[in-house]
């Protein structure tokens, strides 16, 4: 029989959102057990990412939680980690004549975002083809995000605060009884009252290994590039993408360019892997707004990004007690994480999370899924 270990919470999954869960849920859940199915934290989706805080990104939940995240990526506490984790970056929204109304509409709705003029955007881009752009914007109050040091900042917190991370800890089986949760991982059993499905891309699996009904959770893969950006010294550009966001280029490594179809293709959960069509469609549509010879591809790879089906983000309680979902960060889990965690952690207390976030709840709410007729509210 294998041995039982005991803990206050379990955080199943090491990525971003359960680093974050389980630093927060930490400082009143000391003895937290975060277990990961990977050899390495962060294996998919957060060690694939290359994150910007944009503020204008996103359903209006992503957008509420990217500003209540912005004090901590900033300013965070102390010994959190060795470096800074923001590096200023504007982000540029370029418009070719198709595009035109859907910038505008962009710049209407938007929060600090501006017309920017084409061709005074040469001067900074100074690939940028003239005849690419016939409108431009710019939201110039965004930054890098140094995803490492983020993530590990979490881990080192989780640590910090009593916390183990359990690595190669796939759950097996996951079952309710004497009012705690046993979840069989890697040879050994882990029981706590509390359980955080923080899994991902593997999030609806945790939930039918437990018995629960799955929200519909569907990864999508995201590919990118790294190229040379030849002649042109790229450190200080800004992200540059089209309206309909159907790529985008940033600087990477400070002198070398990282390039994306933003593709959103439907995958299972799985360890993704570039597809060459969508290689050859990220860097045509780079070169149609960027006059950048492309001689070879210096690395390429993919991740998945995981959506619920309405795309706003899976925080909150389910079906049984003691359950909470962390899941569906999609495109936004790096520049949301500090302000889901701290989200996560008054739910499971059940506090006021403070007036930043109280608006966000029903809409972050997994229970909306539930299907209609069971005294919770259907799926928008």
């Amino acid at each position: 029989m294998s041995e039982t270990h005991r803990f206050d919470a379990i955080v199943i999954g090491a990525g971003i959102a359960g680093a974050a869960a389980a630093a927060h849920l930490a400082e009143t859940h000391p003895r937290l057990v975060l277990l990961e199915a990977e050899e390495s934290a962060g294996y998919h989706a957060t060690g694939r990412s290359a994150a910007i805080w944009i503020l204008n990104y996103g359903p209006p939940d992503v957008r509420a939680m990217s500003a209540a995240s912005r004090g901590f990526l900033e300013s965070p506490p102390p010994g959190f980690g060795e470096a800074p984790l923001t590096r200023r970056r504007a982000v540029v929204f370029l418009a070719p004549a198709a595009q035109r109304a859907h910038l505008a509409e962009m710049v209407a709705a938007g929060e600090g975002l501006e017309w920017a003029d084409p061709a005074g955007l040469r001067a900074a881009v100074p690939a940028l083809r003239p005849d690419y752009a016939v409108a431009a914007a710019i939201e110039r109050d965004a930054f890098d995000i140094d995803v490492a040091a983020l993530h590990q900042g979490f881990l080192r917190q989780v640590r910090a605060r009593g916390g183990t991370l359990a690595l190669r800890r796939r759950a097996a089986r996951i079952a309710r009884a004497g009012g705690a949760w046993r979840v069989e991982a890697g040879g050994a059993v882990f029981a706590a009252p509390l359980l955080v499905n923080a899994a991902g891309a593997w999030g609806d699996e945790v939930a039918r290994l437990a018995g629960l009904a799955p929200l519909g959770l569907q990864p999508k893969r995201r590919t990118a590039l790294i190229v040379d950006p030849g002649p042109y010294d790229c450190a200080d550009w800004p992200l540059l993408n089209d309206a309909d966001h159907t790529w985008y280029v940033r600087p990477e490594a400070r002198r070398k360019l990282l390039v994306s179809p933003a593709d959103e293709t439907d995958m299972e959960p799985c360890d993704a892997q570039p597809d060459e069509l969508d290689v050859a469609i990220a860097i045509e549509r780079m070169r149609q707004a960027l006059d950048i010879p492309v001689r070879r591809v210096e690395h390429r790879w993919a991740g998945l990004r995981t959506f619920t089906p309405d795309r706003s983000l899976a925080i909150g309680p389910g079906e049984a007690e003691g359950f909470f979902w962390m899941c569906g960060q999609g495109g936004y889990g790096i520049q949301t994480a500090p302000a889901a965690g701290r989200l996560l952690a008054a739910l499971v207390a059940g506090r006021d999370p403070g007036p930043d976030l109280a608006r966000v709840v029903p809409l972050v709410d997994p229970r909306r899924f539930a299907p209609a007729g069971d005294g919770r509210r259907g799926a928008r």
